[in-house]
């Protein structure tokens, strides 16, 4: 099979070079991680029992990296690592339900710009836009996370607004052993029980660690709609009550295990496990006004939820050829088993009416197959580190869909199949990379090149017929340079640019047809899209105040080309056809003697399809502030401030506006105190995000979102042993959608409504008891 020929000869070369002799011996890496600054690892009694408040890390990256440790988040109990982001600067949430923190969209940029990453390695998801849901990961599982705000020739360039890496915890990272217990009431009155539990100590010849957490997972929310003729609300069309539950348990588990081998050899392993077992349930009662007519409907929903993420990667990294070699190799799946049903009984003036259900079903895997070789060396006063990543995606989706309607009021649901459409979509990368590095005074730069090949076949089916494949290659060249000037022991400036890839969302690529997906026009993917590409430029501040406190200040700018964007194909819509057929057999009826070629026929709608269009921009400013209180006599307390402003620029088949979905800023502001002589501390933090815009086809959503307060207070019984209450969402915050609905493009550039929908729904404030015990 043809490959690239460019990749292949930058990869020969490299890994020539790698067994090439060198005359200067390259000591032996430090581990990655932290340790107590002995070698020796930390005890976990110190994450159970904290003697001090944890502030944000202050890294000695060249590149932009705020990095912050489990204990930085821990007072506040977060059970998920979406809990945890929420707090970091510039990152939003869009779309998700209230109170819960599922696609991490950095910048405010949608989710599938953000790599995520766990141990430095790439994860599949569940999203279509090749997201990672991070709240699939339970924070009792993480060691520390890492914003990674600018991307180097050693990871993938996948990472246009940046990179949050979840580093898990580590074998040669901990010593000891803990548990947590805890329980959370909801608003309803629902309790729900959490257990956690780490060990880890000397075994097999190495260190070895092992962490098992479950969490029943819950969720109450009431949801409230109501629907206009327009925005100035003047007539009710319609309303809906919902009440919907979240009801399941997840189950996680990772292990990691790390053994020197020789004199400079070493040996780690480690993987991961998370099983989301969840029904959503949904009862609605809708209440519909038609020309006098009240058409009541009662409408229950189930979606019972069946998935699963995990990993196993290995390492080894030795001293070869005056320098040091690492093997990486992983493998990563995501597996989708779920289903959506729905059904709808409708009742015109109070007399039955109608009644008729659907449902689908997901079967889906996704998975991640990597290998990496790389070494590092000195030359002259530099260090040079080159490579080669491998990596192949396989992603293999199928939509089962149902359908069922009633013959009388009382029948029972018998649903019958109704399509089935399916993808398979495989991607093939080899990229060569290499990287430069070094310091010269107060002055640390890097700058690399990274060559990233993508190979791409993309199958469809429908109802049993193959749709064919298509197969599209493509290549990108991304350079990076970071400088950082040490202006001072205390101070020092980041510069880093850096040009980063996108790649189309997988949904974006399969050319199969789907009927009225926006109003009544239809929608074709286009495989042979190419990626989204952008030049990227960060410029950042940071000093330290004190011991522990750190202040930053970070500008960006991202130059995007060739950005994915809804086009019209010209060609008419199954809706178009239909009503075209319609008209002309009531224009030959009225008119006797004529043709068909005597009949004109406007389209209202059409098929639409994804291109590359033109170009974008997105900007903002980011602050952050970790700090005690020292210099005003609170030493015991600890300040957090965070705050970005955000803002982009896309011209779409209406105009100009921002990216979709963008929050227009979000801030955090909140403080620890500690109080040595009770053994206790208490603390607050709140949360506010700004409204969001997203414009498509037929359709434009404003979201707001309420401010969220959370408080927790702790009291310590010796090294061993916390007790921690905390409260969620004590204001009781909402999420506000506001739907602007067309039938067609034409009645969207005419704003000419179908209709105008107001939704909200709340949760209200939760409460979660926590003991942690080491021993």
């Amino acid at each position: 099979m043809k490959r690239n020929t460019l990749a292949l000869r930058l990869s020969h070369a490299l890994v020539c070079a790698t067994l090439l002799p060198a005359g200067a011996t390259f000591a032996q890496a430090s581990p990655d991680g932290a340790t107590d600054g002995t070698g020796e690892p930390k005890q976990l009694d110190t994450v159970v029992v904290q003697g001090e408040i944890a502030y944000r890390n202050r890294t000695a990256d060249i590149e932009p990296v705020l990095s912050y440790d489990l204990e930085y988040f821990q007072r506040f109990e977060p059970n998920t690592v979406g809990d945890m982001l929420k707090r970091v600067p510039g990152m939003t949430f869009v779309g998700s339900d209230i109170m819960e923190f599922d696609g991490a969209m950095m910048r405010g940029m949608a989710a599938g710009y953000t790599q995520v990453l766990i141990n430095g390695k790439k994860v599949p998801g569940a999203g279509d836009d090749r997201s990672f849901w991070v709240d699939r990961i339970p924070a009792e599982m993480v060691d520390h996370i890492e914003i990674l705000r600018s991307a180097s020739a050693n990871r993938s360039g996948d990472a246009m607004a940046g990179t949050i890496n979840i580093v898990l915890r580590d074998a040669y990272q901990f010593d000891g052993s803990y548990l947590r217990v805890g329980v959370n009431r909801w608003f309803d009155g629902e309790l729900n029980p959490t257990f956690g539990a780490v060990t880890s100590g000397k075994a097999l010849g190495g260190r070895l660690l092992a962490g098992v957490n479950v969490q029943d997972r819950y969720r109450g929310k009431i949801k409230r709609s109501d629907r206009y003729t327009d925005p100035g609300r003047g007539e009710l069309l319609s309303w809906e009550d919902q009440n919907e539950v979240k009801d399941g348990r997840d189950y996680s588990a990772n292990v990691s295990y790390s053994a020197d081998i020789g004199d400079s050899g070493r040996l780690s392993v480690d993987g991961f496990f998370v099983k989301t077992d969840r029904d959503v349930t949904e009862v609605s009662h809708e209440v519909e006004y038609d020309d006098g007519d009240v058409i009541e409907s009662r409408v229950p929903g189930l979606n019972p939820v069946d998935q699963q993420n995990w990993g196993i990667g290995a390492g080894y990294r030795f001293d070869m050829a005056g320098g040091s070699t690492r093997l990486d190799l992983d493998f990563a799946r995501f597996q989708d088993g779920s289903a959506e049903r729905e059904e709808k009984h409708e009742y015109l003036n109070g007399s039955w009416d109608a009644s008729e259900a659907e449902a689908e079903a997901v079967d889906a895997r996704d998975t991640e197959v990597g290998a990496k070789l790389a070494h590092v060396r000195p030359l002259g006063a530099a260090e040079l580190e080159f490579g080669i990543d491998y990596r192949r995606k396989k992603r293999d989706v199928s939509y089962t869909r149902y359908a069922w309607e009633a013959a009388r009021e009382g029948d029972a649901v018998d649903y019958a199949l109704d399509g089935v459409i399916g993808s398979l979509i495989e991607e093939t990368r080899l990229d060569p990379y290499a990287m430069l590095s070094g310091h010269a005074g107060a002055l640390s730069w890097e700058t690399g090149l990274r060559y990233e090949t993508t190979r791409s076949d993309v199958r469809h089916h429908e109802d049993g017929d193959a749709g064919g494949q298509v197969r599209r290659d493509y290549n990108e060249l991304l350079p990076s340079l970071h400088l950082k000037w040490d202006v001072s022991e205390q101070t020092r400036i980041n510069l880093s640019l850096a040009r980063t890839v996108k790649r189309p969302n997988f949904n974006e690529l399969i050319p199969a047809l789907l009927d009225g997906e926006y109003g009544d026009n239809d929608y074709v993917g286009n495989p042979r899209l190419s990626p989204e590409t952008a030049n990227g430029i960060d410029l950042g501040f940071e000093r330290r105040l004190g011991k522990h406190g750190v202040v930053g200040v970070n500008l960006f700018y991202r130059d995007v080309s060739d950005l994915i964007e809804l086009v019209n194909t010209g060609q008419w819509s199954e809706d178009a056809h239909d009503s075209y057929a319609k008209d002309l057999k009531k224009f030959l009826a009225k008119n006797p003697g004529a043709s068909e070629k005597d009949f004109t026929f406007a389209p209202e709608s059409w098929l639409f399809t994804s291109a590359n269009v033109g170009d974008g921009t997105v900007r903002g400013v980011e602050f952050d502030l970790s700090t005690p209180l020292t210099a005003l006599g609170l030493p015991n307390t600890g300040l957090f401030l965070n705050y970005s402003w955000l803002d982009s620029k896309v011209s779409d088949f209406r105009g100009e506006r921002r990216f979709n979905d963008q929050a227009r800023s979000v801030y955090n502001i909140g403080f620890i105190h500690d109080i040595p002589s009770l053994a206790a501390s208490f603390g607050a933090t709140f949360r506010s995000q700004g409204d969001a815009y997203s414009r498509i086809l037929a359709e434009e959503v404003t979201v707001k979102y309420g401010d969220d307060l959370e408080v927790f207070v702790e009291k310590r019984f010796g090294r061993s042993l916390s007790v921690r209450l905390s409260a969620a969402n004590l204001l009781d915050a909402s999420k506000d959608e506001f739907f602007h609905k067309f039938d067609n493009l034409d009645d969207q550039l005419g704003r000419k409504y179908d209709e105008y929908e107001l939704e909200t729904e709340q949760a209200g404030p939760s409460y979660q008891l926590v003991m942690r015990w080491a021993f």
